[in-house]
């Protein structure tokens, strides 16, 4: 039989290698180019958080939620580990006795990316719909789709679920009190994806509690835009929430010294908001850049993202891909979709340019012949994921 000391022996791990500061330190200097990352500062900061069990009560947790509650308007909130934890339990704690369905965009993350958890988690159907206008959800489009029968072939919708920003895009704030007042009518439920809506917030100078007010829950993210490393609030009544808190225990989610988690995210929320309009302009330089070389933009910069078809130009993703991997700074590029962050310098989106750019003269020295623009009628996910090479 084995000791204890040989069992503590087996156990022993170190995963805080020596060379780890200076992995970091280099990561950060790779920020610029590739993912957001959480800054010294921002670990430095969510340290002093308190040390309580969130399964119990966690103080700057609890703080947090209050303070996300208080600047949606609503009237409690939930911290969870994930925007979609977040979209799931909402759908979830909404949703009572099926058969029931979700009226969403058909590029909505709910339905496209979130590994069918509206079926596995809640029984429900989802009705993905096509906006007419190629651009967001109308209130027209939520009537001619939604589903108010009582002929039992059909799944009855209880939640309409918007997305804002959805790629990028924001929907325009009238266009959500239509849709809200009408669902709300029927006596429905509206949900909000509202991983950016800080974005939103940040390029129409609009408060969060108006952008809010229409909805009857709301996730918002504390990662993607604003560079935590963890983190999403659920927001609604205090009644839904005490549900939703259930439901976060039920699927795994409940947590326990979370206040380090909750110190990043204020941090965030302080520091990292203030910088999105900055985001913004340069993600719009980025946008010129492209069509001034000729690159077709398939979903116009009107916060943080572009989409992008480099066709024209006889040039393939996996090309550029491959020569920003190649660069001395790599770059890391996953397809149509270019997403500015906090962290993006003014040098990575002239490298990026310069690629394209140089591809797009190599190409037509080759004897590329650019092809008339042709008109289209579809619409249809301009997101476009590419896959990187497998290293050996």
């Amino acid at each position: 039989m084995s000791s204890f000391a040989s069992i503590a022996d087996q156990l022993k791990f170190d995963v805080v290698s020596k060379t780890h500061a200076l992995d970091n330190a280099n990561k950060r200097k790779d920020i610029a180019r590739t993912f957001i990352l959480p800054t010294e500062e921002m670990y430095s900061y969510a340290t002093l958080a308190t040390l309580g069990d969130d399964v119990y009560f966690e103080p700057s947790t609890a703080a947090l939620e209050a303070h996300v509650a208080k600047i949606t308007g609503k009237e409690a909130g939930l911290f969870v580990p994930s925007g979609t934890a977040s979209n799931q339990i909402a759908l979830r704690t909404h949703l009572k006795q099926p058969p029931y369905s979700v009226l969403c965009d058909h590029r909505a993350h709910i339905h496209k990316y979130e590994a069918g958890g509206a079926a596995f988690h809640s029984g429900a159907a989802v009705i993905a719909v096509v906006p007419t206008n190629k651009h967001h959800l109308t209130l027209q489009d939520v009537k001619d789709n939604i589903i108010i029968s009582n002929d039992t072939h059909f799944a009855p919708t209880e939640v309409v679920a918007l997305e804002n920003t959805l790629n990028g895009t924001i929907i325009p704030q009238e266009e959500v009190i239509a849709i809200s007042d009408y669902v709300h009518s029927l006596g429905l439920k509206l949900h909000l994806d509202g991983a950016r809506i800080w974005h939103v917030a940040a390029e129409t100078s609009t408060p969060l509690k108006e952008l809010c007010d229409p909805f009857d829950s709301v996730s918002l993210c504390f990662s993607k835009g604003l560079g935590a490393p963890v983190g999403s609030c659920l927001v609604g009544t205090k009644e839904f929430i005490t549900k939703a808190r259930w439901f976060r225990k039920l699927f795994g989610g409940g947590m326990r010294q979370t206040g380090i988690l909750a110190g990043a995210a204020a941090y965030a929320l302080t520091h990292n908001f203030p910088q999105l309009p900055r985001v913004h302009a340069l993600a719009k330089r980025l946008e010129s850049g492209l069509e001034e070389i000729g690159a077709n933009i398939l979903s116009r910069a009107e916060t943080c993202m572009i989409f992008y078809d480099p066709s024209p130009l006889g040039v393939t993703y996996d090309e550029i891909g491959d020569r920003g991997s190649a660069l001395p700074e790599p770059l890391f590029l996953g397809g149509s979709r270019l997403v500015v962050h906090i962290q993006t310098s003014d040098a990575a989106v002239d490298d990026f340019l310069n690629i394209v750019r140089q591809l797009a003269e190599e190409k037509k020295a080759a004897g590329f012949v650019r092809p008339e623009a042709q008109a289209n009628g579809e619409i249809k996910d301009v997101y476009v994921r590419r896959v990187p090479k497998a290293t050996k």
